[in-house]
């Protein structure tokens, strides 16, 4: 061995020799202390506050229910009197029950009662044909500001018909109407005889006056059910939405086994078990029974929640001991030994947002590098692996450079349900070759300054909305949403018999579509990057105008293409050189959607295949009645089909559709997680949300694109894999 070689050596074994090194004298004496002086006080505290939080639990549990029942009973009287009432004033009305002073009765009253729907009195035969003495007073405004069609009442009481029947017959009886009207609501049949005939007072009324009475409260859940079991009122309203039924929940059950004892309140212990883990947690549970249709409202609260102030306490014990452990270790090691918690702590912190794919983690910069014991060589080794990771992730795709640190990338090829997107810039040849002749050698430069410029603010619309970049293929851009989602498509060979297999398949059915969301989301928010881009552009070009080889930056228009299919996923490649991206026919068709933009004269195509996935919930179409449901309002998507059949090779006949807007998108929302001083450009908001277009026509107006005359358009100039035919 060389001089040099041992010098180098040596240097390299004091960088990392520990020149106080921690003993184990420390551990003990901390271990003692924190065991002797702690250890007993906790546990006897814990359990002395778990009992007493049982006990007032329980009577707390007890009044609430209590209070909600009496509450809920009078609310229901209530309405029960007050529509009796109308009848009554209905039916001594000079001029019956048509004449102009019952009319303004009605309206006075449903203006009063702005929760009620309707008040239908109906015999028992009245289902089958019609009785000259039902009455049916329907409250527009409430089916109008609730977008519901009228029609929702007759299908209700069409499926609830022998409810009709029993009331007639004398039982009051209490309906979910929910599922039917598609928001949360309540029908009351209450037993109704006039002139000697039998008949049923049906009051169907909004359940938001009941949630408020039963509350949302953090710890205590109450709802109501009825004679069958079947939730009526839940602060959770997709439950009732559902029509869920709570015959085989404990607390019912044990209700249903007290009946025999005529019990009409009790609190009980229960256990509720989840059905996939099978673990049980356990709760206290009251009911209480409403003379009224058989209601019982019942409130329940989980006894985690109630120990939550034991365990509180247990955490302060334990911080407690962080203190004393704190304490000892300047006493035993003094000064010397003071910065190991924290530098330690951070050093964790920084190991732990390294392992979740963190890279840019500001922690890493606080270590202290100077250190010449263990944890300095970790903060200097820490440090060495976030620039390297850094590098590597700029190499290559982000999401997959995050997705191999946190060891969560699948590398063995598999099949994958994927939303993949092209981008391409219109006449980049063109631009490329102006830069040529204006700036000759120095083009390449100038070429990249403003692919860079253009590339940065895609691809931050592609982070932004959860996608991740595959490839650049010079100025073309290439995104998948879903690629790196845990994906298993093993569910596809279990037999159509076994239950698991349609509740796998709806979940991952929502995952697709979300991505598909996500895709078009990113994609129309690039329409509004693209607007900023060219007016950036624009006063870049007119500060540079008077210089001998005046700079510029182009004005440029893209076409985006989008389509979701099942693609190969996995490491592409071997040897010095491995890619993981998608391949497959899916990828192939989105590409060759992004081609079809600019003779269809269009800036954003999304295929037959993505379209059919989410229009049901996203798109206004004649399948769902032009209907979206609330909880999918704010994704809304504006699309206009391309008025051409489009044949494709290998997959036949094809419509694309040229996506118009999301009008409810919130631009400064979308950007703010990567640019905090974000705000929006008034005269680029008119690209998408609210100010966007409402037609392709306005697209085309605002983004310059000629309209095309789809009876001589050509797709097939180039490559023969489309065919325009006129529909």
């Amino acid at each position: 061995m060389t001089a040099e070689e041992k010098k180098k050596k040596k240097e390299a074994d004091k960088s990392v020799r520990v020149k106080r090194p921690i003993g184990v004298t420390l551990a003990l004496i901390i271990g003692f202390i924190v065991v002797l002086a702690l250890g007993s006080v906790t546990v006897l505290s814990s359990w002395f506050q778990s009992k007493d939080a049982r006990l007032t639990a329980e009577e707390n549990n007890l009044t609430i229910n209590t209070r909600s029942a009496s509450s809920i009973e009078e609310r229901l009287n209530a309405i029960r009197s007050n529509v009796f009432q109308l009848l009554d004033l209905l039916s001594v009305v000079q001029g019956g029950r048509s004449s102009a002073l019952s009319r303004q009765a009605q309206g006075f009253f449903f203006e009063r009662n702005p929760d009620i729907a309707s008040i239908y009195v109906l015999s028992a035969d009245s289902l089958s044909s019609t009785n000259s003495s039902d009455i049916r007073m329907t409250n527009g405004r409430f089916f109008i500001s609730n977008e519901i069609d009228e029609s929702a009442q007759e299908e209700f009481f069409r499926q609830n018909q022998d409810a009709v029947r029993r009331s007639c017959a004398g039982e009051t009886i209490a309906a979910n109407a929910s599922p039917v009207f598609g928001r949360a609501a309540l029908c009351l049949l209450f037993p109704y005889k006039e002139n000697g005939r039998d008949q049923t007072c049906c009051v169907t009324f909004s359940t938001e006056g009941l949630t408020d009475i039963l509350g949302t409260g953090s710890l205590n859940t109450s709802f109501m059910i009825n004679d069958s079991d079947e939730l009526l009122v839940h602060p959770d309203s997709e439950r009732i939405l559902r029509g869920e039924s709570m015959k085989n929940y404990p607390l019912v059950r044990e209700m249903r086994d007290n009946n025999q004892n005529n019990d009409t309140a009790r609190q009980i212990p229960f256990d509720e078990v989840d059905g996939e883990s099978g673990a049980k947690t356990p709760y206290f549970g009251a009911y209480q029974k409403i003379p009224i249709a058989d209601i019982v409202v019942m409130t329940i609260v989980p006894l985690d929640n109630v120990l939550e102030g034991a365990r509180n306490a247990t955490k302060n014990n334990a911080y407690l001991a962080l203190a004393v452990l704190f304490i000892t270790i300047i006493f035993v090691l003094f000064f010397s030994r003071f910065a190991i918690s924290r530098p330690m702590r951070r050093l964790s912190l920084a190991a732990y947002e390294i392992q979740k794919g963190n890279f840019n983690t500001p922690i890493i910069s606080r270590l202290n590098f100077d250190r010449k014991d263990e944890i300095g060589v970790l903060n200097r080794g820490t440090r060495d692996e976030q620039e390297f990771l850094n590098t590597f992730a700029k190499f290559t795709n982000q999401g997959v450079a995050k997705a191999i640190a946190t060891k969560s990338i699948d590398f063995e090829p598999h099949l994958k349900d994927c939303t993949i997107f092209f981008s391409d810039i219109r006449g980049f040849t063109k631009i490329s070759d102006g830069f040529k002749s204006r700036f000759n050698e120095e083009s390449a430069a100038e070429i990249i300054t403003f692919l860079n410029d253009y590339m940065g603010r895609m691809v931050n619309c592609v982070t932004l909305s959860h996608g991740n970049i595959d490839k650049f293929e010079g100025d073309a851009i290439m995104g998948v949403w879903g690629i790196l989602r845990e994906d298993d498509l093993s569910f596809e060979k279990l037999p159509d018999s076994d239950p698991k297999k349609k509740e796998l398949a709806l979940e991952h059915s929502r995952h697709v579509k979300e991505d598909a969301i996500n895709c078009i989301r990113g994609i129309i928010a690039m329409r509004y990057s693209l607007m900023e881009y060219n007016k950036a552009a624009e006063q870049f070009t007119k500060e540079h105008a008077n210089e001998p080889r005046a700079r510029y930056k182009p004005h440029i228009q893209i076409g985006c293409g989008i389509n979701t299919g099942r693609v190969t996923a996995g490491v592409m490649g071997g040897g010095e050189k491995m890619e993981y991206t998608a391949i497959g026919d899916a990828v192939n068709f989105a590409s060759r959607t992004e081609a079809t933009n600019k003779p269809c004269g269009t800036d954003i195509l999304i295929t037959e295949d993505t379209y059919n996935l989410i229009k049901m919930e996203y798109i206004r179409c004649e399948e769902n009645h032009r209907m979206i449901p609330n909880e999918f309002l704010d994704d809304e998507i504006v699309v206009e089909r391309i008025p051409v059949t489009i044949e494709v090779k290998g997959k036949g006949e094809q419509h694309f559709y040229g996506v118009v807007n999301m009008p409810r998108f919130d631009i400064e929302k979308f950007f703010k997680p990567t640019n905090p001083d974000f705000k929006v450009d008034p005269d680029c908001a008119r690209a998408v949300g609210p100010r966007g277009p409402r037609s392709m026509k306005e697209v085309r107006e605002l983004l310059g694109i000629p309209t095309p005359d789809f009876e001589k358009v050509n797709l097939n100039e180039e490559e023969n894999k489309t065919v325009v035919k006129p529909s």
